[in-house]
């Protein structure tokens, strides 16, 4: 049987492109800030290795924007009958499988830009761990909780029936 594998919400790429391409902008323009300003002196091998520092870090900023960008489109999930699936990875993929009767607990996890763009993260928790076994993120809130509530369903009519 194959897996019908689900992407991730569109917005989740772009989402976390804006925001690594704010961070790399962020630290840039503190460098920029320290390397123009008239207040501190700083020292003379700083000021002439501070531009290529910045350079460097802008570049490296857009390599990895792009690498997480292309990393975010390669997730995806599968939810069959038995088994929860979760799938990334560019050049190395991987693919995470829990049965359902193995899910212990499931939850919802949304931090503040989540809640504002309407996306969702859902923990899955395995019988006899501690932390999550693995997380799904990027989902709209409306498909985690859909996939939350058939998980919780079905773990009873799998261990009941």
């Amino acid at each position: 049987m194959t897996l019908d594998k689900q992407s991730l919400s569109e917005q989740y790429a772009p989402l976390n492109r804006l925001l690594n391409l704010g961070f790399t902008l962020l630290v840039c323009v503190i460098g920029m800030t320290l390397y123009f300003q008239p207040f501190v002196s700083l020292p003379m091998s700083l000021l002439s290795s501070l531009p290529f520092i910045i350079w460097a870090v802008a570049i490296l900023g857009f390599l990895f924007t792009w690498y997480s960008h292309a990393y975010d489109q390669a997730k995806s999930y599968a939810l069959r009958e038995l088994d929860l699936h979760y799938a990334s990875g560019l050049f190395f993929q991987k693919v995470v499988s829990q049965p359902i009767t193995r899910i212990q607990h499931i939850e919802l996890k949304r931090g503040p830009i989540e809640r504002k763009v309407g996306l969702a993260t859902l923990q899955v928790f395995s019988a006899g761990g501690e932390m999550h076994t693995f997380q799904i993120p990027g989902l709209p809130v409306e498909t985690a909780q859909q996939l939350r509530q058939f998980i919780l369903q079905h773990k009873d009519v799998v261990k009941h029936g």
